[in-house]
């Protein structure tokens, strides 16, 4: 499922940003499972590249499937820690990308208010990083790249530093405002790039380390077992679902609620605020995965649990080294 939900992911970017076909336009044309008829039938070279998708699916869930058959001696606890720590990955980059993105912008927004980038960058590359597709393009994504290896050597989840620092940024524009009479659009957004981050992507986190809160009336007196398959029901049919449902939604189409700002780089109506609302749009697909991904780690270390595997590790998520 969380292998399924990766490819899904990467096909998505291949349909929206790369015009591949997708599956709906390939079973369209092809006449399957009811689908409609294309106005436009597809040319040669993109019916080949619909096949590429549908075959990409097959071979992950073969692949999925025959890894399964070929390591018979491997633990569920040795799995559920290895979905675990993909999810931990995928957290640590979010935070560390929100953290330097978040300055960078920032840095970048208090500039061009204030007239000084000009004089730093050039007047063209000054007017350059006012266009949202440019700033996005060439300054938040290496930013991200240089996030995702920090997080690779980077074993611990600064979310404790992240929530101080959205108290940090809300309180200097308390201090700005009412002490020396300065507020900018760029200073507001950051706590709201910063909170939604903390928010969402805190959530993984939460979760494994029973962190979320419960109601625990009925929960609490369950034995060890009836709490395993509470926890194996609740992934599958309320947590996984829920998941699948932001990652369809969201991407389903060029104006879905995920894919429309990030493909036109939607940022705020303020023109010198931070360019980073598209990325919030964004944030939703991280929160989706690192759920997903942490819901299956759940699921099997109760299934675990519920075939009395040896060898429960403390954390079964594995979010700290």
């Amino acid at each position: 499922m969380v292998a399924v939900a990766f490819l899904y992911v990467l096909n998505n970017y291949l349909i929206f940003w790369r015009d591949w076909p997708g599956l709906s336009n390939l079973f369209a044309h092809l006449g399957w499972l009811g689908f409609d008829p294309l106005q436009k039938p597809l040319t040669g070279g993109l019916v080949t590249l619909g096949w590429i998708q549908l075959a990409s699916y097959l071979a992950v869930i073969l692949g999925v499937i025959a890894f399964v058959r070929a390591t018979p001696h491997r633990l569920i606890h040795e799995e559920a820690a290895r979905l675990g720590a993909i999810a931990a990955y995928i957290v640590r980059a979010a935070f560390w990308a929100i953290f330097i993105v978040g300055i960078g912008d920032a840095v970048i927004s208090f500039l061009r208010v204030e007239g000084f980038l000009g004089a730093i960058v050039g007047a063209e590359l000054e007017k350059q990083l006012g266009i949202s597709r440019v700033r996005g393009t060439y300054v938040h994504l290496p930013l991200i790249g240089i996030a995702c290896i920090i997080a690779y050597f980077s074993r611990k989840l600064g979310f404790t530093w992240l929530a101080l620092l959205v108290v940090v940024a809300e309180l200097q524009i308390v201090i700005a405002r009412f002490v020396f009479s300065y507020e900018q659009a760029f200073m507001g957004d950051l706590v709201r790039f910063w909170y939604a981050g903390l928010f969402l992507f805190a959530s993984a986190y939460a979760l494994i380390e029973e962190g979320h809160v419960r109601v625990d009336v009925i929960y609490a007196g369950f034995s060890e077992r009836g709490k395993a398959w509470t926890n194996v029901l609740g992934c599958l049919l309320l947590g996984a679902p829920l998941c699948w449902i932001i990652i369809s939604l969201g991407m389903w189409s060029k104006a879905a609620v995920i894919n429309g700002p990030i493909l036109s780089f939607e940022v705020t109506q303020a023109g010198f605020g931070m360019f980073v609302k598209y990325l919030m749009a964004g944030f939703l697909a991280v929160f989706s995965l690192s759920m997903l991904t942490q819901f299956m780690n759940y699921f099997l270390a109760n299934a675990a649990e519920l075939r009395e595997e040896p060898g429960r590790p403390e954390r079964p998520g594995g979010l700290e080294d």
